[in-house]
């Protein structure tokens, strides 16, 4: 049974995530979410403690402890009494272990990825939804399947559809949407959209290719902007958008060219010093990407990433690759 102070104040915070509209209330936010966190999430006020840190003493931003992505490999990062919802898997190559994402309440996703969606491209039920994304196909727990699914359900698009490599089918469809002028996204991963592109001999005017990251092996690794250059060749079009998420985040930012990404009004970007987790670089410096996911209300929105990246002067970020050997799990300064 969850503790009735601990589930007023989480419901009271989350209708305070999605309905704020001003930039400057976000530190004092996420402060509160820090201070909910720290005394409801015991793995969190664990790594906190170990860390030394007075959470009476964390008065912004920058002096919020980020918790290492890889913890939630190694732990149930939950708020303390919930009970798991949904979980969400990171996909995972052999031998490594996958991310776990306890979500408690459903309805927090849901709320996030829908405000997003709409914050950025309107209303859901405009658009057909078409999902190239094998590798994700092939695996249950997916939260990128799960928000999609949503997607299509509101969209009720009779061409809403799923594809592995059917890439006859799938030019059909794309064809016939672009005949009835009907919008449309394709979500697809990096190394099936690079596939498609060669197969692909239309030109795209009315849909939307939206690069979810990801070679999974199945391709030589490119650099982001080659990755863009060939797609846009081969969909004959001037932009490739992209998706920014991952499974132990429940809010996504979107790039609309140019992996320039922008994140929704409860969801922000600072890039660590890469040698020094604990200070902060200005903007155009490159360094590592830490998020604040106020979202992650039931699990931990201070999350510590293996991605490269830096911030440009409008604020937006760019993502540039990630820490080698990322996979390191430095997460047995907790015991389990």
């Amino acid at each position: 049974m969850v503790k009735e102070s601990i589930k007023q104040k989480s419901e009271l915070l989350v209708q305070k995530i999605f309905s704020f509209d001003k930039p400057e209330n976000f530190e004092n936010l996420a402060l509160e979410v820090f201070q909910f966190q720290y005394s409801a999430n015991s793995i969190y006020r664990q790594f906190v403690n170990f860390l030394g840190i007075n959470a009476n003493d964390v008065e912004m931003i920058e002096q919020i402890p980020f918790m290492p992505v890889e913890f939630f490999k190694t732990h149930n990062v939950m708020t303390d009494n919930y009970e798991a919802e949904q979980i969400f898997f990171s996909s995972s190559t052999t031998g490594m272990i996958p991310s776990r994402h306890l979500v408690a309440d459903s309805s927090v996703y849901r709320q996030s990825f829908l405000k997003t969606f709409n914050y950025f491209f309107g209303d859901p039920r405009d658009y057909c939804f078409l999902a190239l994304l094998p590798s994700y196909l092939e695996r249950t727990g997916s939260s990128l399947i799960y928000m999609i699914d949503k997607l299509m359900t509101i969209s009720n698009h009779s061409d809403n559809g799923y594809y592995l490599n059917e890439y006859e089918e799938i030019s059909k469809k794309i064809n016939k949407l672009e005949k009835q002028h009907q919008k449309y996204i394709l979500f697809g991963v990096t190394y099936a959209l690079l596939d498609f592109s060669e197969y692909f001999n239309s030109e795209l005017s009315c849909g939307i290719v939206m690069e979810t990251g990801g070679m999974k092996g199945r391709r030589k690794e490119l650099v982001k902007p080659e990755v863009y250059e060939i797609l846009k060749t081969g969909f004959k079009t001037n932009t490739i958008y992209a998706e920014y998420g991952m499974t132990e985040l429940l809010s996504q930012a979107y790039s609309f060219g140019d992996n320039t990404f922008q994140t929704p009004p409860w969801m922000k970007v600072i890039i660590r010093d890469m040698y020094d987790p604990f200070c902060y670089v200005d903007k155009g410096i490159s360094g590592g990407i830490n998020v604040i996911d106020l979202a992650n209300i039931y699990s931990c929105s201070f999350i510590e990433t293996k991605d490269l990246g830096k911030i440009n002067q409008n604020g937006q970020f760019q993502v540039l690759g990630r820490f080698d050997n990322s996979d390191i799990r430095g997460c047995n300064l907790l015991v389990n």
